[in-house]
């Protein structure tokens, strides 16, 4: 299936719990930068969410997946409008009764953000990893190991071996402040890290536990990114923590 973003086609896939009851909450998840809908961490949460009574709604973003866009042109502006979106049409299905987002690294970024902008829809909020980072990262001039002057933005940058990125990536990056979202955010937070994570700082996670009002934070000790070692404690954490806040 496909959700429309003002012409841009958003590959989606809806998962509902057994027996397919006729009024449910939905959970949608987001993958992460250069990420898709069906990376095993993604997959297993859709599952473990499946399984607790949970619908969910997996999307490919901008770029990304099966999705219409170039990676090469999407920005963080871009997965907001995505976002926003979804939330949209997630509202609007008849059967669902409260909505919660699930994001994992820039996708936990962006859960942020549109937690922040649709408050008042959203039940609960699950970031995984997430890369609130970025934006800092793209004010002061350094950005995937690389380094840039943060006012002299390039037209183009390499993010691995012949993949390029645009420079209105950084330039629009710059332009969010993550603080401003999360304050606008009074609903139930589970943040998931792991304390070595190689990508986003584990500090990350730390820092937006703090700042939340209602949030909790569950380390993942001695995993990488995308939990390749132990996913299962990060389902373990959501099958805990969602009872709790329905």
């Amino acid at each position: 299936m496909y959700i429309n973003d003002d012409g841009i086609r958003l590959q989606a896939t809806l998962d509902m719990p057994a027996g397919n009851p006729e009024h449910c909450p939905l959970v949608i998840i987001i993958h992460g930068f250069t990420g898709y809908s069906e990376e095993p961490h993604i997959e297993g949460v859709s599952r473990t969410m499946n399984e607790l009574g949970y619908a969910t709604l997996r999307v490919d973003m901008y770029g990304h997946g099966k999705s219409d866009g170039s990676f090469h042109d999407h920005t963080l502006l871009k997965w907001i409008s995505n976002a926003v979106a979804v939330i949209d049409y997630a509202r609007g299905l008849p059967f669902v009764t409260d909505l919660y987002l699930c994001g994992h690294s820039q996708g936990g970024l962006m859960v942020i953000l549109a937690a922040g902008l649709k408050h008042e829809f959203i039940r609960g909020l699950i970031p995984l990893s997430p890369a609130v980072m970025i934006p800092d990262m793209a004010r002061r001039g350094g950005f995937l190991g690389g380094s840039f002057d943060p006012n002299q933005i390039p037209e183009e940058f390499e993010v691995s071996e012949g993949i390029m990125l645009s420079g209105n990536y950084l330039r629009t990056a710059q332009l969010i402040h993550v603080e401003d979202a999360i304050a606008r955010y009074n609903g139930p937070v589970l943040l998931i890290h792991s304390d070595t994570d190689e990508a986003v700082p584990f500090s990350c996670s730390e820092e937006a536990a703090k700042a939340y009002r209602n949030a909790k934070l569950v380390i993942i000790s001695g995993d990488t990114h995308c939990y390749d070692y132990h996913l299962d404690q990060v389902l373990e954490a959501i099958r805990e923590w969602m009872p709790k806040i329905s």
